[in-house]
């Protein structure tokens, strides 16, 4: 019976085999260095992490493989730990096998041997690369939704973002005193409007457009409409195609209108009658009053529609 079970102990693999198979199942890199800070083994993961075998990594410290500021970084935090004698964690940056510079995070412990000395570290490595960029991203999407939503409030044009719920994204003043429909008490309640129903806010000329750029996924759609006694121009365009979209309305029937935005609605509605632009320019250094009333016989004849907020 004895000699059976001597038979057999000797076909099973020594208890150093074992443990390197289980170490190379792992997926994550784990590696160890004696109390000298000498590489002593690793898993397949670390090799391919590191871009050295097993035997190549064997008998090599840290300033080895890694370049000098990252090696010092590891070589001081070993030391801390073997002072410690207990787990280390911390967030650092690794050079792959590739030379590339990522941010991992290392997991690491002393190890004893049976007297209670210290032998070496053990430590494990995960790649937190990705995470980092996403949490940068991230910030960086953050920080420029509260700057694009500061400068939003402070544009004197009426601006309101809409997405294919047709739920209010953002607004600024300006759209509340260009539309009104009594929408000043609730945008002091609920900033930018955001989360309102657009169906029960915008008025139905722009409602129609918002949704018809939501499906067509056009660029852009612009008209001008009289409301509420005022002459609007309206932009629509896609943010995100199909998702959200943006929409400028700007008075353009206040009585101070600036020389290029006269020259522009010029050209736009009258493209060849050159004429008509030649004396707008003239006009501008002679007589305002001329100007606006020549601008006005313009728009007058504008072809995008006449709509009054009686049928829109």
């Amino acid at each position: 019976m004895s000699d059976s079970n001597s038979s057999s102990d000797n076909l099973l693999p020594s208890s150093f085999d074992v443990y390197q198979k289980i170490m190379d199942a792992l997926p994550m890199p784990i590696f160890y260095r004696d109390k000298d800070g000498i590489y002593r083994n690793c898993n397949k993961a670390h090799e391919q992490f590191i871009g050295l075998t097993r035997d190549e990594l064997y008998g090599k410290t840290v300033y080895d493989v890694q370049p000098l500021e990252i090696a010092d970084i590891y070589a001081r935090r070993d030391r801390e730990l073997f002072e410690t004698k207990g787990v280390q964690i911390y967030e650092t940056k690794f050079r792959y096998a590739d030379g590339s510079i990522h941010d991992v995070v290392f997991n690491k412990a002393v190890i004893f041997d049976d007297e209670g000395e210290i032998i070496g570290i053990v430590g494990s490595i995960f790649d937190i690369t990705e995470r980092k960029r996403a949490e940068q991203r991230m910030e960086d999407a953050l920080a420029a939704n509260e700057i694009s939503s500061a400068m939003l409030q402070k544009m004197r044009a009426g601006i309101i973002i809409v997405d294919k719920d047709l739920k209010v994204v953002d607004s600024n003043p300006g759209f509340v005193q260009l539309i009104g429909n009594d929408l000043e008490e609730l945008f002091e309640s609920v900033p930018g409007l955001r989360g309102a129903d657009a169906k029960k806010i915008l008025p139905d000329f722009i409602l129609k457009m918002v949704s018809s750029i939501l499906i067509t996924g056009d660029n852009m759609m612009e008209r001008d409409i009289r409301f509420q006694g005022k002459l609007l121009h309206l932009t629509v365009a896609t943010i995100i195609k199909n998702n959200i979209v943006g929409t400028i309305i700007r008075d353009i029937s206040e009585p101070v209108l600036n020389r290029t935005e006269i020259i522009n609605r010029a050209e736009r509605v009258n493209r060849q009658n050159l004429e008509t632009v030649q004396k707008i320019a003239f006009l501008l250094g002679e007589n305002a009053a001329q100007t606006e009333e020549l601008l006005n016989s313009i728009i007058a004849s504008y072809q995008y529609g006449e709509e009054d907020s009686k049928n829109g």
